[in-house]
């Protein structure tokens, strides 16, 4: 596996990259914590492997990867397609993680080149519930709450972990190291995301996208009713739904991810 650098839309980016094959880009959320280590682990070298060409950044102000000057989502969405476009793919397919969705959404929209999306469970991507609508999993404090009362440290970490993954035997003394490491070292850009404030919505264009879907949702997320909602919103979309899962099943599950996820990146 390479672990590099490359300097895309202005913005040094640190990336992780292995294998030969069809070309599959993860991009991950934007905990403070999150980057490639934290939330893809892993499960790059099992999709190398598994006979594809994967390339994954820490997201700009994310991880090892630079801060950029504007933390507008317009700005981020261009740093995420200028990765893409650095490595020049003829085709491919884009795996998000919470924001991660956000952003291979917003580049499926205007990018014929993207083939497949993987999407999983994602607080801003998919419609609201109705009003007066109450979710079937009860109510937790947000992790956005957690990080905004908090400062980090390995304590707040695994409290973090614990909320965003329901297999805790997945939640190991490694993952929580490198989890406060990133979330100590994207305090200000955590900051100067915060005031940017919530993505503006896009449920509203998915219905133009004809690309073919897969929703990896955890069931314990709390987001169950608003994975359906999104699942109307696409032209061709399948949603599976994992037991003791949460809003990375990725991590909670990993061989079952993977056997989804490369069946259907595959078919």
């Amino acid at each position: 596996m390479k672990k590099d650098f490359a300097t895309v839309a202005g913005t040094r980016t640190h990336y992780w990259l292995a294998g030969t094959g069809p070309a599959l880009f993860m991009f991950h959320g934007q905990l403070p914590g999150s980057c490639v280590a934290t939330e893809w682990g892993d499960n790059v070298q099992r999709f190398a492997d598994a006979g594809f060409s994967v390339y994954a950044p820490d997201l700009a102000g994310f991880g090892q990867s630079d801060n950029l000057p504007d933390h507008a989502f317009k700005i981020r969405i261009a740093h995420a397609k200028a990765f893409i476009d650095h490595f020049k793919p003829a085709k491919y397919s884009v795996w998000g993680s919470s924001m991660g969705t956000y952003l291979g959404c917003s580049i499926a929209l205007e990018d014929p080149k993207l083939d497949k999306l993987v999407i999983m469970p994602s607080t801003i991507l998919p419609p609201p519930l109705p009003e007066g609508t109450k979710s079937s999993v009860p109510p937790r404090e947000s992790v956005a709450d957690i990080v905004r009362k908090n400062d980090p440290s390995p304590q707040m970490a695994r409290a973090v972990l614990n909320r965003v993954m329901s297999n805790k035997g997945r939640i190991t003394d490694e993952l929580v190291r490198l989890f406060h490491e990133n979330w100590a070292r994207s305090v200000e850009a955590e900051k100067a995301r915060a005031v940017i404030g919530r993505a503006p919505p896009i449920h509203q264009e998915l219905h133009r996208l004809t690309n073919r879907c897969l929703l990896l949702w955890g069931a314990d997320e709390g987001l169950v009713e608003r994975s359906i909602l999104l699942l109307g919103c696409l032209q061709n979309a399948e949603l599976h739904m994992l037991k003791n899962a949460a809003h990375w099943p990725q991590i909670d599950h990993p061989e079952r991810t993977f056997e989804l996820v490369s069946a259907f990146l595959r078919s």
